[in-house]
């Protein structure tokens, strides 16, 4: 789906004074145009909010493959010149990764089909991680999001929200991440989530374009029925789990930009997720 250019605007301008609008504009047809460099964005902080794949990233526990990294070549050639290759192999849905719509909405975008604007957009951050910290099996509320609306006003549509449990710092430790540590069981998960509540109002009233957390699942571990992530999914919102620290990324006020694996009838895949914030 194509926002009308008056929405992309009102996003843009929706990041510190329009700083962004200025830098990424189209030029008028009257003016000349001019390359972007990087003084466009030397003053601005990147926060990777991804886990490296390797040997200790988490999957659901019924994934028992991991991730795998075989290497192919890596040495001196006959010729005179290292050269290296490897192959990997992980499932959709582990490590730092993006959930497509069709994982829970027959007929929903796949990987390859999420429109870019569903992927470099402006972004917020709903903290809980007070709450969830007193309780692992924490659900974000309706009154979460709406005590961020008396800080910074209404949650603007069309923006990424991502939610700080502060789950991040538990990574890659499996028992104190996922609750359980059990291979192949995921009866037994204890993370927090985020609830019924919030979900229906920040994507059937607000209108986001993406959600993400820093925990295994939208859907909080004891969940068994992936209410959030069927909601999202009937509304085409692609979803982010197993974000990086979140620590750092202010509340609002900055451009988010999670580009996964571009796969083909993929369901989820592997992200690199960055945070760009003005100084």
């Amino acid at each position: 789906m194509t926002r009308p250019r008056t929405q992309i605007t009102s996003l843009l301008s929706f990041l510190t004074g329009g700083v962004l609008l200025a830098a990424c504009a189209a030029p008028q047809p009257e003016e000349a145009a001019s390359p972007v460099g990087v003084e466009h964005v030397t003053n601005w902080r990147m926060i990777d909010l991804s886990h490296a794949y390797g040997g200790n990233t988490l999957y659901w526990p019924t994934d028992t493959k991991g991730f795998a990294l075989e290497t192919l070549a890596e040495g001196m050639t006959e010729a005179g010149y290292f050269y290296a290759a490897k192959e990997f192999a992980t499932a959709e849905h582990g490590g730092t990764h993006l959930d497509a719509p069709v994982h829970f909405a027959e007929g929903g975008d796949d990987v390859a089909s999420i429109a870019l604007d569903r992927l470099i957009l402006p972004g917020i951050v709903v903290d809980v991680s007070e709450a969830a910290a007193a309780d692992p099996d924490y659900l974000v509320t309706a009154d979460d999001v709406l005590a961020w609306e008396d800080r910074h006003g209404p949650v603007p549509a069309g923006v990424a929200v991502l939610i700080r449990t502060g789950w991040a710092a538990r990574w890659p430790d499996a028992l104190a991440y996922l609750g359980d540590d059990t291979p192949g069981d995921a009866s037994n998960l204890h993370f927090p989530g985020v609830g019924e509540d919030a979900a229906r109002l920040l994507i059937e009233e607000r209108a986001i374009g993406l959600l993400g957390i820093d925990t295994a699942s939208i859907d909080y571990g004891q969940s068994t029925d992936f209410i959030v992530h069927q909601i999202g999914g009937a509304a085409g919102i692609p979803n982010l789990e197993n974000v990086g620290d979140l620590s750092e990324v202010p509340e609002t006020g900055f451009l988010l930009v999670a580009l996964p694996m571009k796969i083909e009838g993929g369901t989820g895949a592997p992200v690199r997720i960055v945070a760009l914030v003005p100084r």
